[in-house]
């Protein structure tokens, strides 16, 4: 699996996450859920309830966003007849703690470990899909790479396949950081996912530019993979300029494609 702890610096973190405190309560078809990720922190996450026997998606967003900016977004999963569960990272939203890519990843797991048991206090039986926006693409290949046997399939909305070709594209400092390491173990652990995907990526994306929606597309070992690209979207407008098509292609991945 992927070191992520080798890009854990100061001055590649400053620039890559952007936490903020958010305490709003969530809407009345919702609840919150605090997942403990070490000892005296923990992370917060945010359950949107449209029907219990509905499939979810389990959802990690971008670096610069925390669960409750997702409040309206999630009616637009609702409608299609989709659950949504947003997990917040350490020092977003009501979290505690500080981010790092290595406390990402490990987060990752015990996020899914409460989100499966949550299911089964409440007696929901839909199935589970992983969703990654931008930063979040680490947190959703990591457990479509691990749980393979009990994820349904995996979207990556404005992702990467390695979290050093962002490093690379903004010019931040590495710090005699092998970054080629790295990548080679990511791209490694990609090559062999081989569950259903769906890639979405905005035509005009500057920030993580398409080329990197096409090289994940290429390197995932998916038998069932599809590239759905929004034109005229760029890297935070992706869902507003293509709502209508955003939203099909999710409808279609999760309900009409071959399992």
């Amino acid at each position: 699996m992927p070191d992520y702890s080798v890009i854990d610096h100061p001055d590649i973190l400053q620039y890559l996450f952007f936490p903020r405190k958010d305490n709003a309560p969530g809407p009345p078809h919702s609840f919150d859920v605090s997942v403990n990720v070490d000892p005296d922190v923990f992370v917060s996450c945010r359950f949107y309830v449209e029907s219990r026997d509905l499939p979810w998606i389990l959802y990690f967003h971008g670096n610069g966003e925390v669960v409750s900016d997702h409040d309206d977004i999630s009616l637009f999963y609702n409608r299609i007849g989709l659950n949504l569960v947003v997990a917040d990272y350490r020092g977003y939203g009501a979290s505690t703690g500080s981010p790092t890519f290595s406390n990402l990843v490990k987060d990752a797991h015990a996020i899914w470990d409460e989100v499966r048991a949550t299911f089964s206090r409440r007696g929901y039986s839909g199935g589970l899909w992983v969703m990654g926006r931008s930063m979040g693409s680490v947190s959703a290949l990591e457990l479509a790479s691990s749980y393979p046997d009990l994820i349904k399939g995996f979207i990556i909305e404005s992702g990467f396949a390695s979290p050093t070709r962002l490093i690379r594209h903004l010019g931040l400092p590495a710090h005699n950081v092998d970054l080629n390491k790295l990548e080679t173990e990511c791209l490694s652990m990609i090559r062999e996912i081989r569950l259903p995907a769906l890639i979405i990526h905005g035509q005009l994306d500057t920030l993580v530019p398409i080329s990197e929606a096409k090289l994940l597309f290429e390197q995932l070992g998916s038998l069932q993979k599809k590239i759905e690209v929004i034109p005229y979207a760029d890297h935070n407008n992706i869902i507003y300029v293509g709502l209508q098509s955003y939203f099909k292609a999710i409808y279609d991945f999760v309900f009409t494609s071959p399992k």
